[in-house]
C-alpha cells in the first residue's frame, strides 16, 4: 500500500515491521549486495512512513487545538493543569513537559514497561536506548508475577550491577519477565504448548531472538536459578564468599592491577612512574545441563509446577558447582580453586612428610600476605577440620576462636569454610592438597543469565514404550577461576 494511503496505526505497525527486517539483518556477520541495497531501501521507506506518521499526528493535533479554541470563545478560559494527552501508541506525546502533562512520559512509558511498541528508536543512541532499557526493566521487576521481595531485590541488584551500556540484561529481564512469558513457559512446562494465545506466542519468539541456544525456551527471569541463588542464599559456601559476577557473552573479560607503588617525595621533585601493571584475566563460561523427570499425575497434581521446576533447578545447579568450584579441571568445566592453585608459588608444604600437625595451620597462616590476611577465609574438606580439632592441648584448642562453635566455625580466627570435594585425608607417598587459605575476592565465578529449558511430553522404557513420565532439559552457562593467585596460600602436606 502506497504511504500516504496509510492510517496512523497501519504506519505505526509497518514501522515495527522495518524495524525487525532491519534489526535481522544487523544479526548477520556479513551482508551481500542485495542484502545491503534491501537495508537502504528499508532505511529510506522508514524515514518516508515516519514522516508521514508525524504529519498525520501533527493533523489530529490541530483538529484538537481547533476544538479546544472553538470551546474557548464561548466561555471564559478556566485556570489548571492540563492533564496529559490521550494514551496512543503512536507516541505522539512523547516528550511533551512531564510537569503539565503527566501521563505523556514517566506514567505513559511504564504504566506498560513489557511494551517496546510505544519506545523511540529510530534517532536515539544505543547507549540513550539501553538506559530506556535499564529504567524499564527495573520497573518490570516492580511488577513482576511470581517474585517474592528478596527475588525482586537481587534481579534488581543484577541488573544496576551488570548490565551493558546497550541493555541486554535489561533487555533479556524485559522479554522473559512479562505477563504473556511467563504465562506462555508456564503452559510449555505443563505441557499444554497448545493452548498458548497469540499475545503469548509473540512473547516467546521475542524471548527467543535474544539467546544463541538452539531449541528450549529461556526460563523467565524471575525463576532463573542465578537470581533465585542470589535472592535465596547459595549453599555452596565457596559461592558464599567469592567474588560474583554475571557475563553476557561466552567469555567474561575482567581488569587485575598490581598495587601502586607509592614513595616518600620531596617536596618540588619528579613524580616516578609508579603505574601498577595491568592484567585482563578472560573467564570462559562452560555449559552444564541438568534433567528433571516428573510423572504425568504430578504434573496435573501440582498448583505451581514452574516455581517449583525453578526451585528443583536452581538447588541441581548449586550441587553441581560446588564441585567444579573446588577442584574442577577447567577443561569443559570452570577452574576450581586447588587446580588453578596446583603447581604455584602459591604451595605451602607440610613440615613433615605425610604429617599433618598443628604448625602447618601456623605456617600456612604466616604464609599468605597480611593485605590478604585480614580479610580471608579457609577452606577444607570437615574431616580436615575435625583432624584440626584433635590435635593435642598444646596446639590443636588453640587454633579454633571458640571450641564447638559452628555458626560459623572459625579457625584462627578466620571463616572456616567447607569443601567435601577436597582432600579429606592424608595419603602417604602422594600430594594431598588439605587447606585453602586466602582473600576469595580473588576467585570470580562468571553466571550467564538465561537457562534454556526443553519440556519433553514423553520419556520412553527399555521398550520403546511411554513411561507415564515427562520432563525438564535444562541448560546453561558459568565459568570460574582465580585471577590472583597471590591471595591465596594452599597446603600440600607431601
Amino acid at each position: 500500500m502506497p504511504t500516504l494511503q496509510l492510517s496512523h496505526g497501519q504506519a505505526v505497525i509497518r514501522l515495527r515491521d522495518i524495524r525487525a527486517q532491519l534489526e535481522e539483518l544487523e544479526k548477520r556477520d556479513s551482508l551481500t549486495s542485495e542484502d545491503e541495497q534491501t537495508f537502504d531501501e528499508l532505511t529510506r521507506e522508514f524515514a518516508e512512513v515516519d514522516d508521514h506518521r508525524r504529519q498525520l499526528e501533527r493533523r489530529s493535533a490541530l483538529e484538537r487545538v481547533r476544538a479546544a479554541t472553538q470551546a474557548t470563545d464561548r466561555q471564559p478560559p478556566a485556570l489548571g493543569i492540563e492533564g496529559g494527552t490521550p494514551h496512543s501508541r503512536g507516541g505522539g506525546a512523547y516528550d511533551r513537559d512531564p510537569i503539565l502533562n503527566p501521563d505523556s512520559v514517566e506514567d505513559r512509558r511504564f504504566r506498560n514497561p513489557w511494551d517496546l511498541g510505544e519506545m523511540r528508536t529510530f534517532d536515539r543512541s544505543p547507549e540513550q536506548v539501553g538506559q530506556e532499557l535499564r529504567a524499564r526493566a527495573l520497573c518490570a521487576v516492580e511488577k513482576m508475577s511470581g517474585a517474592n521481595d528478596g527475588i525482586r531485590s537481587a534481579a534488581t541488584d543484577i541488573i544496576e550491577a551488570w548490565d551493558d551500556k546497550r541493555g541486554t540484561l535489561a533487555r533479556m529481564c524485559l522479554a522473559t519477565s512479562s505477563p504473556e512469558y511467563i504465562r506462555a513457559w508456564s503452559k510449555l512446562a505443563a505441557g499444554k504448548g497448545h493452548m498458548v494465545t497469540p499475545d503469548e506466542q509473540r512473547a516467546l519468539e521475542r524471548a527467543m531472538t535474544l539467546t544463541d541456544n538452539q531449541g528450549g525456551y529461556l526460563v523467565p527471569f524471575q525463576l532463573d536459578p542465578t537470581v533465585i541463588i542470589t535472592s535465596n542464599g547459595s549453599l555452596n559456601e565457596i559461592r558464599q564468599v567469592a567474588r560474583q559476577v554475571v557475563a553476557t557473552g561466552d567469555v567474561w573479560n575482567g581488569v587485575s592491577a598490581g598495587e601502586v607503588q607509592w614513595r616518600w617525595a620531596a617536596e618540588g621533585t619528579e613524580a616516578g612512574d609508579n603505574s601498577p601493571t595491568f592484567g585482563g584475566p578472560s573467564i570462559p563460561n562452560y555449559k552444564a545441563d541438568g534433567f528433571v523427570p516428573i510423572t504425568i499425575e504430578a504434573i496435573s497434581d501440582a498448583e505451581n509446577v514452574t516455581t517449583e521446576v525453578g526451585r528443583l533447578l536452581a538447588g541441581g545447579k548449586d550441587n553441581l558447582e560446588a564441585a567444579a568450584f573446588a577442584t574442577g579441571s577447567g577443561a569443559g568445566q570452570p577452574t576450581g580453586i586447588v587446580t588453578a592453585l596446583t603447581g604455584t608459588s602459591s604451595i605451602v608444604t607440610s613440615t613433615t612428610a605425610d604429617t599433618f600437625a598443628s604448625g602447618d595451620v601456623y605456617k600456612i597462616d604466616s604464609a599468605l600476605p597480611a593485605r590478604y590476611r585480614k580479610v580471608a577465609a579457609w577452606l577444607a574438606n570437615r574431616s580436615i577440620y575435625n583432624a584440626i580439632r584433635q590435635f593435642d592441648s598444646a596446639g590443636g584448642t588453640n587454633l579454633w576462636e571458640r571450641i564447638g562453635a559452628d555458626v560459623p566455625p572459625q579457625l584462627l580466627g578466620r571463616r572456616a569454610l567447607e569443601a567435601e570435594d577436597m582432600d579429606g585425608t592424608v595419603t602417604a607417598a602422594a600430594e594431598n592438597y588439605v587447606a585453602v587459605y586466602g582473600n576469595f575476592d580473588n576467585y570470580v565465578i562468571t553466571d550467564r543469565i538465561g537457562m534454556s529449558v526443553e519440556f519433553l511430553p514423553h520419556l520412553f522404557g527399555a521398550n520403546q514404550r511411554p513411561t507415564g513420565k515427562r520432563g525438564w532439559y535444562a541448560w546453561y552457562r558459568v565459568g570460574a577461576d582465580s585471577v590472583n593467585d597471590g591471595a591465596f596460600r594452599m597446603l600440600n602436606v607431601t
